[in-house]
């Protein structure tokens, strides 16, 4: 019998890393023993557009090659997508979001039923550890991090792995730093 395919949809902002961080998914997921696939969609391609990326995780091959239309866990990088509908398209109830806002996870309007919310400021995170290009905030791998304690389904340390191979030793330590900070300070209700 085929274990089930655990789909990850991230909404974010062209220059947020929503791409890399679902690269950097997938990795973690890899070295956890899981198949994983992580893969982009773009439309209007540029900086501060709205994207979508795409993680999928399995204990089996993955043969799926589509966009994920039913996501078990949502995940936010610009807390100003909350209030737009689309992005709750589809997703499953008693899923989990993990969402970047300074909101604690009881306050956050919701579009859908999810069974678990974790919240972390990851823009003051990069902010304060200068993980900004052009001006703009990179919250990717502060909320990986989140992603980690919120579900549980990648270890930490696989994390900081998979941001030194995705990365790059050079510019690795405060992204790892980021992702460190995210897992210890998200907050997390159960609904």
């Amino acid at each position: 019998m085929a274990e089930k395919i655990i789909e990850i949809r991230w909404h974010g902002r062209g220059g947020q890393g929503a791409v890399v961080a679902s690269m950097i998914l997938a990795k973690a997921a890899f070295y956890e023993g899981y198949w994983s696939q992580a893969f982009p969609f773009f439309g209007a391609e540029r900086r501060g557009a709205p994207i979508m990326a795409f993680t999928r995780i399995s204990k089996e091959p993955i043969k799926l090659r589509s966009q994920i239309y039913e996501p078990d866990i949502l995940v936010v990088l610009d807390p100003m997508l909350v209030e737009n509908p689309l992005i709750w398209r589809g997703f499953k109830d008693r899923g989990v979001v993990v969402m970047n806002t300074t909101k604690p996870p009881n306050e956050v309007k919701l579009g859908g039923k999810p069974s678990k919310v974790g919240t972390v400021d990851a823009t003051k995170i990069a902010i304060d550890l200068d993980l900004v290009t052009e001006g703009l905030p990179k919250p990717n791998t502060a909320i990986v991090g989140a992603f980690s304690r919120v579900t549980g389904l990648v270890s930490l340390d696989h994390v900081k792995k998979a941001i030194v191979d995705t990365l790059g030793e050079k510019i690795a330590e405060p992204n790892i730093k980021a992702a460190e900070l995210a897992y210890d300070n998200v907050k997390i209700v159960e609904l």
